[in-house]
């Protein structure tokens, strides 16, 4: 759309976008986004807090064994959940409604088949995963128990993760968001019945999560024949090689980020079982303490993702109709509320970490030693992180892929591995802390440089153009 179309040529969402104030807007469009990314992020941390009380860190350890196949599988729903998605949007904007369904009706076939997949691979080489992911000694029991019966519900959770995007791609982000709320409800109410009532451990945390899954599964499957744009056509239930490669195409930026936090918790597990073995510590607790810092970190991640995926529609749009100074606005208020958010938790894991780790259950002094630590050093730059997030899905919005992808692995890939490595070598258990701030650092300045490169050179007209050949050829 070009700057100069008048404002009442423009449909009521375009006026809102183009005209509202940009605080109203992001109130509007974040919230629903926030909301929905924490409570996707609380099914693992409800069972470590249920588990850490009824358990203990062995139990804990456990789960955060297994988190790497629960982020794999997240992998595997947002490859086709998100590809589809923007493949969806991209269609109907363009009119070509049946090729849209033919989109997500592939992509529905797609995510049923790799769901069964995952739960056939799953169970029939769980021991070697769970090895590869860092067991061993007495956490290997709790992991296998806890691990078989997340499994199981793998196919749920791919399935309607991917549905969850394809509603909000509809037009209804209040389903989808309701989807992931009703499933993480249910799992808080039954993890301390299962734990502490019938005394079934881990067991019981990993059933009360695939039950909650499965409920969130059911309520997404209800929508299929409820989709306000399409209809999803048994004809088009079948799989097309080429259609498959375009929505993975799409969908490849979520999926290499989702890897990328898969790459890391692989490393950071051996690393301290490891180095862990040559301290006082031990293998276990730093395992188990380093788990709950990320899995507690994570929730103010997603509350940034959160932020900046509710601020696409703004940026996008503006950027698109050349409004760059209302794109600008957008991104430095974004930029501003993540990092205030980071700020928060900055000051409550170095003040007071007790709180957090008390959560998690009450273990011995070696442990609260560590997981003090875990807290202080490892997220003592987090407050960057703020930045960095919101800057990477920023480069998404203006339709800068590449851009987008190496900001996202950037941290984790490219500075966080080599410099945990290293610094295990030179300083031990601990050393591994200090990579954290590091990669902050260094991940920060990256998107720093960046960004300010594409305010500086690309803001302008003939990029917004060049953008719109690229979408017109990948859609050819």
């Amino acid at each position: 759309m070009e700057p100069a179309q008048k404002i009442s040529q423009l449909s009521e969402t375009e006026r809102l976008l183009a005209t509202a104030p940009i605080g109203k807007l992001m109130f509007k469009f974040a919230i629903p986004s926030v909301i929905s990314m924490v409570v996707n992020s609380l099914y693992n941390i409800v069972d470590q807090i249920f588990i850490g009380q009824g358990v203990g860190y062995l139990g804990n350890a456990a789960t955060n064994i297994i988190f790497p196949i629960t982020l794999l599988a997240l992998a595997a729903s947002m490859l086709m959940g998100e590809g589809a998605a923007i493949y969806f949007s991209l269609q109907m904007g363009l009119g070509r409604r049946d090729k849209a369904e033919r989109g997500i009706s592939n992509a529905l076939f797609v995510v049923s088949v790799t769901g069964t997949l995952f739960l056939i691979f799953g169970l029939a080489f769980l021991h070697q995963l769970i090895y590869i992911f860092g067991a061993r000694g007495e956490v290997i029991p709790y992991a296998l128990d806890y691990g078989r019966i997340i499994i199981l519900g793998l196919p749920f959770t791919i399935i309607s993760g991917a549905l969850g995007s394809w509603i909000r791609a509809d037009g209804n982000p209040q389903l989808s968001m309701a989807i992931m709320l009703a499933g993480c409800i249910l799992n808080f109410i039954l993890d301390p019945l299962f734990i502490f009532v019938f005394n079934w451990g881990v067991k019981g945390a990993a059933l009360a999560t695939i039950i909650g899954q499965i409920v969130g599964f059911v309520m997404a499957v209800c929508y299929i024949n409820r989709f306000k744009n399409i209809k999803i056509r048994r004809e088009n239930l079948k799989p097309s090689f080429k259609l498959t490669l375009t929505l993975s195409k799409y969908g490849m930026s979520s999926v290499i980020n989702q890897l990328a936090v898969m790459a890391v918790v692989s490393v950071l597990n051996n690393l301290y079982v490891k180095y862990g073995a040559q301290s006082i510590y031990g293998a276990e607790i730093p395992l188990a303490a380093h788990g709950i810092c990320m899995k507690v970190n994570s929730i103010l991640f997603f509350i940034c993702i959160g932020i900046a995926v509710g601020c696409q529609p703004i940026i996008g749009y503006n950027f698109g109709a050349g409004n760059f100074d209302r794109v600008k606005k957008a991104y430095i208020r974004e930029i501003i509320l993540a990092m205030s958010t980071m700020l928060v938790g900055f000051l409550i894991f170095q003040f007071k970490p007790e709180i957090v780790i008390n959560l998690f259950g009450q273990e011995n002094e070696l442990y609260n030693d560590f997981a003090k630590k875990c807290f202080r050093i490892f997220l003592s730059l987090m407050v960057l992180n703020g930045f960095q997030i919101v800057t990477g899905i920023f480069f998404q919005a203006i339709g800068k892929p590449n851009q987008a992808m190496f900001i996202s692995v950037s941290r984790q890939i490219i500075f966080f591995i080599p410099s945990a490595f290293i610094l295990a070598h030179l300083k031990g258990v601990l050393g591994i802390l200090y990579a954290g701030p590091v990669a902050d650092f260094a991940a920060f300045v990256l998107a720093f440089v960046l960004v300010i490169h594409e305010f500086k050179h690309n803001f302008n007209r003939e990029n917004v153009k060049d953008m719109e050949k690229t979408d017109k050829a990948a859609l050819a």
